[in-house]
């Protein structure tokens, strides 16, 4: 993870489950990032869009594999960072197989 000063954060993760990023876990992603005061970005190539808005993370178009970037900035960036990161990384709770 980078700190930028103490208010920006970064992380990559690898999309893990099957389906990739479909629309209920794009909807628990913006649900979840809902919940934090910092700006929210998502990047997967050369496309970043509002971590907040569940068109923007749908159109990323995330499949099994991906590496999308989730960005905040903000007082809460670093934990906003590591919630979204744990929600990908776990697979939003949907099989790996």
């Amino acid at each position: 993870m980078v700190s930028l000063g103490n208010q920006d954060c970064v992380k990559s993760v690898i999309v893990a489950n099957v389906y990739g990023l479909h629309a209920r876990p794009a909807a628990e992603f913006v649900k979840l990032a809902s919940k934090f005061e910092s700006e929210i970005l998502v990047r997967k190539d050369t496309l970043e869009v509002n971590g907040k808005s569940i068109m923007g993370v749908m159109m990323l178009a995330a499949e099994r594999g991906s590496t999308i970037h989730i960005r905040a900035r903000g007082t809460d960036a670093q934990q906003a960072v590591e919630a979204l990161v744990r929600l990908v990384a776990d697979g939003f709770g949907e099989a790996y197989s």
